[in-house]
């Protein structure tokens, strides 16, 4: 008889102990912003929850305390009450008294680790992680008792712990931290992706949007090579053709050089003067002042100054007071949405994916922007910012049509050059072997769609990934076309040179 109701203690006492083991996990998987709208509806329990939440160490400590407690009851109370039920069926079958009680000792516990780990331990656990906010709700109830009643036993064991801690330098913390940084926020998008809880398009425009505020200025401008520009000297007329040729609205205005912007022309304040007179009235005499930014500046506060003046656009300057490129407001947005493309914008891939089964990339893609396109991990520095950037820096000079460098598994072979500057470069992902120079100049200079129709035997290339806006490299000088280089050649974009 006493043996029976000793089973039954040790029952209840697995039910006991798998309502702690559900209270500490159900607290610690419990969403905080979950708990407190269901708090703001007046669930029952919810504000438990949430007190409890408040004072997570010290709950799970209380926790823990109970399935301490319990099990050693268990295993006290339990065992012995199976082991005696066990010895005189064993005994009966002919076993020795001593053999008898060892057996019906390792039988007991056997029998109650297992239904301890099974009921007490397992079930709760797997409860609470499946429904850990409607766990807590119906466990908090005796868990918050319990954790009252042993106050000063908790109270105690807790600053035992936390004067170890400090001791290693670390400050406990009485509830987990419910903010999330960026970075784990980035992870948290990706993985729910990745489980189907929220669309790849979701995911994609919250990634982009927690990586918008770590960009600066120089990240999204358009370099000053690639400027399109007109001189304040120039007539007005000058505009609406220079507009009517790239499909663009607004155009920097230089002063007496490149690195001398004066003001921004707008394509309505340019068609506003008499047609009559835009042969004869100069450029200056309807741009505006332009808004300059220093190339540091992280996005975010651009777009606040670009949305507090209702601008379009902006000059982005270097520490050297020198013009970097320009940004406008669509830059801002696409960081976040994607390439964005009106019925004006003339495009061209940025991306070919081509029959062999490398890509034809812009030079002027970023190494991130790549690596999304194409898959292909593509290593990032401080020292460059395109994949033009890249090879230059691998090669250790200005690249030529032909150049080529293997970088961490990744060929970078340079199909097309503009000037000083990467036009066009294949990617295809081999084993490193080095930096190989164009050493025949008439194959290293042919066009690079001869090389391309050689290669691919006429097979069309499939287009894939963001689209590249038309307009070509090159700021225009004050006498209208683009700067020859010395000597003559391939048109060179007035911009940067090697000493920058």
């Amino acid at each position: 008889m006493i043996e029976a109701l000793l089973l039954v203690l040790g029952l209840a006492l697995v039910a006991t102990c798998g309502i702690f083991v559900a209270a500490e996990f159900a607290l610690v998987t419990a969403d905080r912003p979950s708990v407190q709208r269901a708090a703001d509806r007046g669930e029952r329990g919810a504000r438990g929850v949430l007190a409890a939440l408040r004072g997570l160490s010290t709950q799970l400590s209380g926790a823990q305390l109970g399935i301490t407690v319990t099990n050693l009851a268990i295993g006290f109370l339990t065992e012995p009450a199976i082991a005696d039920l066990l010895r005189g069926p064993l005994t009966s079958l002919g076993a020795s008294d001593g053999l008898a009680g060892a057996l019906s000792v390792v039988v007991a516990m056997v029998l109650a680790t297992t239904v301890t780990m099974v009921f007490g331990e397992l079930v709760p656990k797997n409860l609470a992680l499946a429904h850990p906010l409607a766990t807590a709700k119906a466990v908090q109830g005796p868990q918050r008792m319990f954790t009252r009643a042993t106050g000063l036993l908790i109270r105690f064991l807790n600053a035992t712990a936390n004067a170890v801690l400090r001791r290693l330098g670390i400050e406990p913390q009485e509830e987990l931290a419910s903010a999330r940084s960026a970075q784990e926020l980035f992870s948290l998008v990706g993985r729910s992706a990745e489980h189907g809880t929220l669309s790849q398009e979701t995911a994609t425009l919250v990634q982009r949007s927690l990586l918008f505020g770590d960009r600066t200025a120089e990240d999204v401008m358009t370099p000053r090579m690639r400027m399109r520009t007109v001189h304040a000297d120039e007539p007005i007329s000058e505009v609406i053709t220079l507009t009517r040729r790239t499909g663009h609205s607004r155009f920097p205005v230089l002063g007496a050089d490149s690195d001398d912007v004066v003001g921004v022309i707008h394509i309505k304040n340019a068609v506003g003067v008499p047609e009559d007179d835009r042969e004869r009235t100069p450029v200056r005499e309807a741009m505006v002042a332009p808004v300059t930014v220093p190339s540091t500046l992280l996005l975010e506060p651009l777009l606040e100054t670009l949305r507090a003046g209702g601008l379009q656009m902006a000059i982005v300057v270097d520490e050297f007071g020198g013009t970097d490129g320009l940004v406008t407001a669509e830059d801002l947005i696409e960081e976040i949405v994607g390439d964005v493309v009106d019925e004006h914008d003339r495009v061209s891939p940025r991306a070919l994916r081509r029959h062999d089964g490398s890509w034809l990339l812009s030079g002027l893609l970023r190494p991130e922007e790549a690596s999304n396109v194409t898959g292909i991990a593509i290593p990032t520095d401080d020292t460059y910012q395109t994949l033009g950037g890249l090879v230059a820096r691998a090669l250790g000079r200005i690249p030529r049509a032909g150049d080529a460098a293997a970088v961490e598994g990744v060929r970078y072979t340079v199909e097309r050059m503009d000037g000083r500057r990467v036009d066009r470069i294949r990617l295809e992902p081999v084993a490193p072997r080095g930096v190989t120079m164009a050493d025949d100049p008439v194959t290293a200079h042919r066009p690079a769609g001869t090389r391309d129709r050689e290669r691919s035997g006429g097979q069309r290339e499939r287009s894939t990934g963001p689209r590249e806006r038309g307009g070509g490299s090159g700021s225009r000088t004050p006498g209208g076309g683009p700067r020859q280089p010395a000597g003559g050649g391939a048109p060179e974009a007035v911009g940067r040179t090697a000493q920058r």
